[in-house]
């Protein structure tokens, strides 16, 4: 069938891209406020440096082998659209909606630039830039593009006869007719990034003074106004990821919506119980946390289904925060215990609450135990080639600044400029 170009759904998805897009900044602000006042600067290249590699990448191999004719249900054809050419209309991944096909690839960039951007977090006011940026150009190839391929471009995570669903039971248990459910990425995206968190941190080790020093966000209201960009941009990533401007999309914008409020609720209920104060640290947290459960979910679950998936992340969110310090591994800014705990809660929650097929509506355990089987596959494969890939770069370029680097601030010493120019001032002249 001929392309027929949609103006609406093609005006819609430039603008999901554009609201996706602007979620990486988003982050900048949220984590950049979360740090102490000495690395704001680094914090915040991180995620405009995962921009820079992860979009020209994008365009040159990850387009294809992430949506490239399926090579043995792992990874697309590197050679299929490399560079982009080849790439036509009648062959966009949103044809059917009458979306070209450089709009749907502007679109899937974004999510490759925001989940590399995220894992930054778990490795805040340590990391080397150079090696970041290394790692981030490694990580989205080997580890992104193959399981967004797999889950959805056409690989073993998706539905099919060829799905691990397919293999491991085969088509006679009913696995076959189903599919995993990640409408937006709580695998792709959310426990990806999360386990990768995870594994840079083991690798790279505690801040100096962890456990034993303060290490207090530096300025609450960036942190606010990153939480306020990253929920607005949201609505791209999850109502722009029904591809059209249709019910699936308001469905998914009124879901993100009230999910998001239910894991606020959740988190300051929990943070008031347990330290007597609801914060807006807590606020800022459990907005992301909503978000990332919802992500995966935004259009399986009613509003009221959604409601009570972001209550719950919102509360083990707020309590797996803590687990840093009882387990003794350096998440500076909470990546394992937001994104990793908030997308097993959406990608699992979904076999609970999804209103066609989850266990509570009367779709008994079949969708259940595929959205744990792809959720477990996700951790599994992540850690492994991120730890991997981290050692690699640990023994060879090294990953970690100098522990006087580190002491002094890594704005300073590796940027060569602060945030604050009375606090550079300041700084300079006690080195004079």
């Amino acid at each position: 069938m001929e392309f027929q170009l949609d103006t609406g759904n093609t005006a819609w998805l430039l603008t999901s891209a554009a609201l996706v897009l602007l979620m990486t900044p988003g982050l900048a602000f949220f984590y950049g406020g979360m740090v102490r006042v000495k690395s704001v600067l680094n914090m915040m290249m991180m995620s405009f440096g995962a921009i820079a590699v992860v979009a020209v990448i994008w365009v040159l191999w990850g387009y294809s082998m992430t949506f490239g004719a399926d090579v043995g249900g792992i990874i697309g054809n590197p050679t299929d659209f490399f560079g982009l050419s080849g790439l036509t209309d009648d062959l966009s991944l949103l044809a059917g909606s009458g979306v070209p096909a450089y709009v749907a690839v502007g679109f899937q960039a974004t999510f490759a630039i925001i989940t590399v951007a995220l894992i930054s977090g778990a490795i805040a006011d340590r990391t080397k830039f150079g090696a970041w940026l290394l790692f981030a150009g490694v990580w989205v190839t080997l580890v992104y593009f193959p399981l967004a391929h797999m889950v959805w471009g056409g690989g073993i995570l998706g539905g099919g006869e060829d799905s691990i669903a397919a293999w491991l039971f085969g088509s006679t248990d009913g696995f076959a007719n189903l599919a995993p459910i990640d409408f937006a990425g709580g695998t792709v995206v959310h426990i990806n990034a999360g386990v990768a968190g995870l594994a840079l941190a083991l690798i790279l080790g505690k801040r100096k003074g962890f456990g034993k020093e303060p290490m207090r966000p530096h300025n609450l209201p960036f942190v606010m106004l990153g939480a306020a960009l990253l929920w607005f941009g949201w609505f791209g990533f999850n109502a722009g990821s029904a591809g059209a401007a249709n019910d699936v999309a308001g469905l998914a914008w009124v879901n993100t919506t009230v999910a998001t409020a239910g894991a606020i609720i959740g988190w300051l209920v929990t943070e008031k119980i347990r330290d007597g104060h609801a914060t807006s640290l807590g606020a800022a947290s459990g907005v992301v946390a909503g978000l990332v459960a919802i992500t995966p979910a935004a259009a399986a679950l009613s509003p009221v289904g959604a409601i009570i998936l972001g209550l719950v992340a919102g509360v083990l969110c707020a309590l797996a925060v803590g687990l840093k310090y009882k387990l003794g591994y350096d998440d500076s800014l909470d990546v394992v215990g937001v994104h990793l705990v908030g997308g097993l809660v959406g990608t699992i929650g979904i076999g609970f609450l999804g209103t066609e097929t989850g266990l509570f509506y009367g779709g008994g355990l079949d969708q259940l135990i595929l959205q744990v089987i792809i959720a477990l596959f996700a951790v599994v494969f992540s850690f492994v080639l991120t730890f991997i890939i981290g050692t690699v770069i640990k023994r060879t370029s090294g990953f970690r600044v100098s522990e006087e680097q580190e002491v002094g601030g890594i704005d300073l010493a590796v940027h060569g400029e602060t945030a604050y120019e009375t606090i550079g001032a300041r700084v300079v002249t006690e080195v004079k």
